[in-house]
């Protein structure tokens, strides 16, 4: 079921590719460690996964474009239980050993198997109109803060606090099923810096020096996190005379935004004259990445974001997925922003530091 299109290296990656980059993050094992054997840390991983599973199952079972979705929504989880288990006492099946990737890739094959193409859609749709009657207020609120750095500052936080919408996250999944997400509190109840990684404050310098021709990001999930926390920065590059890049997922994947979707919502926000809140879009560009996971593997992007992107001095890579658990570590020939909030206890311990704490991490070329 994936996307069959050739596709390249993103070509803002330092070359070699092939020696330089490594698209997870977190190793699961070592050359030493015995193959035949599940390390502990992958065995915390696999079980990060199942954990997730009934959460998925649940969203499967009430999916109203399947037939027979409950009995289907029963074979996925029984499916993808048993290849979990079946990696626990031999890391090497199924493709194995196991990392982030294939973890991902596993359970998107066997939903769309059996025609569940994207059981986050009507959350989506919902968090989607949600956000996007906040928008103006957010822009707006932005545009009152006259000085360069505290609304560099201000962007960066909506960011951060946009990225707390993600359903892959067993915890936040429960929490978003009580009581949904407020934006505003969200950007208030930022833990408080030093972040575990916090290069903010040397971003903000390179803002009032710099402004960047051309930038690309990779965007994560709908509704406030798109809505919200991207859309706003672009914007505000946008003005500041960058070209804008918005590279999202080929297909669906948890409740990330999709590229068509993504084309949807900004046709949406923008006001009579074409505008996004006064501000002129010629210059934002959406692009589809090739991606169909909620983490990305830049060595297979689609020709034409590669052909796009080839120019860009800033590459921006938002949410857990995309910027932490892969592409922390991954070094640009340009400036870029790894941006996201840890919401896995297991990426937290990794990074020594604490659940729902902030990464920005900003590199410069």
């Amino acid at each position: 079921m994936e996307s069959s299109s050739p596709s390249v290296p993103f070509p803002l990656l330092l070359a070699p590719v092939e020696s330089t980059y490594r698209a997870c993050t977190i190793p699961y094992r070592f050359p030493s460690d015995n193959p035949r054997k599940a390390t502990p840390v992958e065995i915390q991983w696999i079980d990060l996964f199942l954990n997730s599973v009934p959460s998925f199952k649940q969203r499967a079972e009430n999916d109203p474009t399947v037939a027979d979705a409950p009995a289907k929504a029963e074979k996925f989880a029984q499916r993808y239980t048993s290849i979990l288990e079946d990696l626990k006492k031999n890391p090497e099946s199924h493709g194995g050993p196991p990392d982030c990737l294939l973890l991902c890739r596993i359970r998107e094959l066997i939903l769309r198997e059996l025609g569940f193409n994207d059981i986050f859609k009507k959350v989506k749709d919902e968090e989607n109109a949600k956000a996007m009657s906040l928008f103006e207020g957010v822009v707006q609120r932005n545009d009152e803060i006259e000085d360069s750095e505290k609304r560099a500052e201000n962007l960066i936080r909506g960011i951060l606090a946009g990225n707390i919408f993600d359903l892959g996250s067993a915890q936040l999944a429960e929490v978003f099923a009580k009581d949904g997400m407020s934006f505003l509190a969200s950007c208030q109840n930022l833990l408080s810096r030093p972040w575990v990684i916090d290069d903010l404050d040397s971003f903000k310098t390179k803002w009032t020096k710099k402004s960047w021709e051309k930038a690309v990001i990779f965007v994560d999930n709908s509704g406030a996190d798109i809505i919200l926390g991207i859309l706003p920065f672009a914007r505000e590059l946008l003005r500041r005379g960058t070209t804008v890049i918005l590279a999202a997922n080929d297909m669906p994947s948890i409740n990330d935004v999709t590229y068509l979707e993504l084309v949807e919502i900004i046709n949406k926000l923008k006001d009579e004259n074409g505008k996004l809140a006064g501000v002129d879009v010629s210059n934002l560009l959406v692009a589809n990445s090739g991606n169909d996971l909620p983490v990305i593997d830049l060595s297979s992007v689609t020709p034409e974001l590669a052909y796009m992107a080839n120019d860009a001095d800033l590459v921006v890579l938002e949410g857990m997925g995309r910027g932490i658990e892969t592409n922390l570590y991954a070094q640009m020939k340009c400036d870029s922003i790894k941006i996201g909030m840890v919401k896995h206890p297991e990426v937290a311990q990794f990074l020594g530091g604490r659940l729902y704490d902030c990464v920005f991490k900003f590199s410069e070329a």
